[in-house]
């Protein structure tokens, strides 16, 4: 011990024993830091280029990409719209495990570990500038990341390589003081490099928010224009406000949003613009924002479902939407439909983000309110829903209608070209099914017995709704009585009074469109184009 202090003296270094688990340990949070420096430094370079750019957006993109079907409907049936919460955090988990790792490779072989580091680096770049938006400049962030988290974690090694006793004896080596380390010098390299990574990653997160803060006072700035073909008002008896029942419109906060955007765009609606091209063009178009709103525009009431949408599921909703006809644009730019001779049957929209939506020429061009929607509920479209411009096509799921910040318009074929979603099992055409869903009472209720209000919804947009009907255990259909029809893209409420008796009860629930067509009975899941079967709820009377 007499001959360690001496010799720290004589170095003038601070050397503290620890085993060898304590520098393992050390390691691990040496990996730790370089992962934070990484994500911190790479976060300030994206600011700059853009933010989907940063590693962690980067590689969720691309792990939601390559995402099989299935997977993704367990990812949206168990967490809802918190899904990309979960992949970030679950990719964030992964990369601390990672980190860490290398850190401790890193202690046997510095330089090895300090490569591995690079090498994350250049998976995030990969992911970055292979996005179907993506350019070149978006693997810099990674890059940039990466570089410095190798050379902190070099840095921070060499702080725990053990130090050496000099050897007694002339032209002998040098011996390994077992367990000796720099714990001051590695304290003072670790809290500077976690606190300049704070420091970047604080500044990454300002001038984020002051690049989109002009997508912000864009939205907030808009004065909706006033429609020139208004929506009917909504007739009275649509919304039977009952208890337990959705309401007739959806409000914003409640609307579902089921996409893959990890980080949700925001778009200037003043530098926004639209290209309408391709097959059948005649005339190619270039709208600004600005150019919409002197449109014609319109205002109506339309009920939209996302195909990942189980039976009975919550991803449905009816709002008022203020836009202007997709057609109107289309016929502008001298397409035709195929009835009328045109080459192209299929639009391409694309989004700021990089998703493709496929959806028939013929079907926008029908004569139905497909629209360019601008505004939703009385104000200008949430980020989350689309702004500053977005589709809506009454009578299509989602994933085949609703392309959220587009941005192009591209007419092709559906033979020459498969968008997004139907390069991943899903159909090319998708229109909506009939299907109908019991709100109240809930699953696994225990309503008194007595006269029991089973009360819910119906759609078949474009069609609308004639009957609904529900059963209990089995039994006869009864005919429910219906709310007020507001149009025929909008759903419908419904309500059955039961006179409930003791025991336990399956409720179920089926409706029949406008054609009279009657909802199947048979259980489908959602792949390829929407899933089907009546809807069934279990309560239990006491």
């Amino acid at each position: 011990m007499s001959e360690d202090r001496d010799d720290s003296k004589r170095t003038g270094a601070t050397w503290s024993r620890r085993p060898g688990w304590a520098r393992a340990a050390l390691a691990a949070l040496s990996g730790l830091i370089a992962g934070f420096c990484a994500l911190a430094v790479a976060e300030l370079v994206a600011a700059v280029v853009r933010p989907e750019a940063g590693p962690v957006t980067a590689v969720g993109s691309a792990v939601v990409d390559r995402t099989p079907p299935a997977v993704r409907d367990f990812a949206v049936r168990n967490f809802g719209t918190a899904d990309k919460l979960v992949l970030q955090l679950g990719i964030l988990i992964l990369l601390a495990l990672f980190a860490m790792a290398v850190g401790v490779l890193a202690l046997r072989h510095r330089r090895l570990g300090s490569a591995a580091v690079l090498v994350f680096g250049l998976v995030g770049a990969v992911a970055a500038a292979g996005r179907p938006e993506g350019t070149p400049a978006d693997a810099l962030p990674s890059v940039a990341g990466a570089v410095v988290a190798a050379g902190v974690l070099y840095l921070l090694i060499g702080r725990l390589t053990p130090a050496l006793r000099p050897s007694p004896a002339a032209g002998e080596r040098d011996e390994e003081v077992n367990g000796v380390f720099d714990r001051r010098g590695f304290v003072v390299a670790a809290t500077t490099a976690a606190v300049a990574s704070a420091g970047a990653g604080l500044l990454g997160r300002r001038l984020t928010s002051s690049v989109q803060a002009g997508a912000s006072a864009s939205r907030h700035d808009l004065v909706l224009p006033v429609p020139r073909s208004a929506a009917p008002a909504v007739p009275a008896g649509a919304d039977l406000r009952l208890r337990g029942l959705s309401s007739f419109i959806t409000p914003n906060q409640d609307f579902y949003r089921v996409d893959t955007a990890l980080v949700v765009p925001r778009v200037d609606a003043g530098t926004w613009q639209l290209e309408i091209h391709g097959r059948g063009v005649t005339r190619p178009v270039t709208v600004g924002f600005h150019d919409l709103l002197r449109r014609e525009v319109i205002e109506r009431d339309i009920t939209l479902t996302c195909v990942s949408n189980e039976v009975g599921g919550p991803y449905v909703g009816n709002a008022r939407w203020l836009g202007v006809r997709l057609a109107d644009l289309l016929r502008d730019a001298g397409v035709r439909p195929p009835s009328k001779g045109g080459p192209a049957d299929q639009i391409v929209a694309r989004s700021v983000d990089g998703m493709t939506i496929g959806t028939p020429v013929e079907t926008v061009m029908d004569g139905r309110d497909a629209m360019l929607a601008f505004g939703m509920n009385g104000e200008p479209l949430p980020f989350e829903h689309g702004f500053p411009v977005r589709m809506v096509v009454p009578g299509l799921y989602g994933y085949v209608s609703a392309c959220k910040w587009i941005k192009d318009i591209e007419l092709t074929t559906f033979d020459a070209y498969d968008a997004y979603w139907v390069r991943r099992s899903w159909s090319q055409e998708a229109p909506v099914k009939t299907e109908s869903r019991i709100d109240t009472p809930r699953p696994f209720a225990s309503p008194k017995a007595g006269i029991v209000p089973v009360a819910g919804v119906a759609w078949a947009q474009h069609r609308g709704i004639s009957r609904v009907e529900v059963r209990v255990d089995g039994g006869e259909w009864h005919t429910a009585r219906l709310a007020a029809a507001d149009t025929q893209d909008t759903w419908r409420q419904w309500v059955w009074e039961w006179p409930a008796t003791s025991g336990h009860h399956t409720l179920e629930v089926r409706a029949s469109d406008g054609t009279g067509a009657i909802q199947t009975g048979d259980r489908v899941g959602t792949v390829p184009n929407g899933a089907t079967g009546w809807h069934s709820v279990a309560v239990d009377v006491p």
